[in-house]
């Protein structure tokens, strides 16, 4: 049997248990490498050349960052304070805790914003006197900090992920801001949509009872916080970390690498509480993807599946077209399995499309990124929409107003495609 019939075989076998989570998605990311060394699809080198990928540094060193402002409450501290200057009506409440959740979740680890973000609304709830609720509220931060994530290229894991497979790829990589055109126009139809058709159909759809909070902070003890010197330097620390993005000073892993150090020496985050709180799930995830997609080059299956997605699209097809039957695979997919899963199953798959068919591997890399970072149908694509079910929804709730937001934002996202590549 060819390597590259057997890579296919683990392929969908991959697929099954992404999609299933029979087992945890980081051990099927490390067994899927371990498949393809050990029948000899790929070298043991290639399948987990990932472990040591500037990326998964860039990854570790941030998650790291990110950590140390939760651990110092300097994001707890922004958080609140917007939302109690803003959150005075339900619309206008929904409204801001969007805009800070998807601020946020562009800087920081997504599923730490959104359960950052849940206690601060309880408390504006509970002091609300019924004029808030979180069934009308919890959802949509959930959404913005999946929308909010896609702004930047450390906002998420899939763009991690696709970043070091452009680069093993030969294409020019993305910069810190390439993807905030897409985020913002994501995060533009969010407030549109809750604010107008989203908070309608809540209205309709949410019949159940409001669950009640057992316990939240008082307005006065969030008042009591204030700004801390080790608040100020986490912060710093991520301005620096960023300022370092976007000059280039070193390489992405090596300015995140430092920024991590940083938080501990300054004594903002213990060395022992790092490890303890450290995402290893995620590190492994985009370090078995990276290494899976030199599987999958080494195996030759890349294009053999390359061939036949672009035999199925047509080989005549315009960009634009190939581009929006992608992004249609990754919305799908990204809905019923993590969207990080996704990224590393489908983004090698797109980078030998583009190879093959003469498109910048950058734009179809990223292109599958931002599909990725559209959805909203379900409790399971990511783990900060999974969080929003403490409010008491159920899943048909998250088809019936997600399903509506993720229809729109697919539309609207092929409808802008050719400005955001020049197609």
């Amino acid at each position: 049997m060819q390597a590259s019939t057997i890579a296919i075989i683990i392929i969908i076998l991959t697929i099954v248990m992404y999609a299933t989570e029979v087992i945890p998605i980081s051990i099927t990311a490390l067994i899927s490498c371990l498949a393809m060394s050990i029948v000899g699809a790929a070298k043991y080198s290639t399948a987990f050349s990932g472990f040591s990928h500037d990326v998964t540094m860039m990854v570790a060193g941030m998650m790291v960052v990110g950590d140390c402002l939760f651990e110092t409450g300097a994001a707890e501290y922004i958080g609140s304070r917007l939302v109690k200057m803003f959150g005075r009506t339900e619309k206008g409440f929904i409204t801001i805790c969007i805009a800070v959740t998807a601020l946020l979740s562009s800087f920081l680890n997504n599923s730490a914003t959104a359960a950052m973000m849940m206690p601060i609304m309880a408390s504006s709830v509970a002091a609300s006197k019924g004029i808030l609720t979180k069934k009308h509220s919890f959802m949509a931060v959930g959404f913005a900090a999946i929308a909010g994530g896609g702004c930047t290229l450390i906002g998420s894991t899939p763009q991690l992920i696709a970043q070091g497979m452009i680069a093993e790829a030969g294409g020019a990589t993305c910069g810190f801001f390439d993807y905030l055109p897409s985020g913002l126009i994501k995060v533009g139809l969010l407030l549109i949509y809750f604010v107008t058709i989203g908070y309608f159909l809540m209205k309709k759809v949410f019949t159940f009872e409001e669950v009640k909070s057992e316990a939240v902070a008082s307005e006065e003890a969030a008042a009591e916080t204030r700004l801390t010197v080790k608040m100020i330097i986490s912060i710093l620390i991520l301005a620096g970390c960023i300022a370092g993005f976007i000059t280039q000073l070193w390489s992405y892993g090596t300015v995140s690498m430092v920024g991590g150090v940083l938080c501990v020496i300054t004594g903002c985050l213990p060395a022992k509480k790092l490890f303890k709180q450290l995402d290893w799930s995620t590190i492994i995830v985009v370090a078995g993807g990276l290494g899976f997609a030199s599987c999958l080059s080494e195996s030759g299956a890349g294009i053999v599946i390359a061939n036949w997605l672009i035999g199925l699209i047509g080989r005549n097809a315009s960009p634009w077209l190939i581009l929006a039957a992608l992004g249609l695979l990754a919305s799908i997919f990204g809905n019923i399995m993590s969207h990080s899963a996704t990224t590393a199953i489908l983004c090698p798959i797109a980078l030998f499309m583009a190879k093959d068919l003469g498109i910048d591997p950058r734009t179809m890399g990223m292109c599958i990124v931002i599909f990725c970072n559209i959805t909203y149908c379900t409790p399971i694509s990511t783990p900060a929409n999974t969080l929003t079910l403490v409010a008491g929804y159920r899943f048909m709730d998250y088809v019936k107003v997600g399903g509506v937001l993720n229809v729109i934002t697919y539309a609207a996202t092929v409808a802008v495609l050719p400005l955001l590549f020049s197609l």
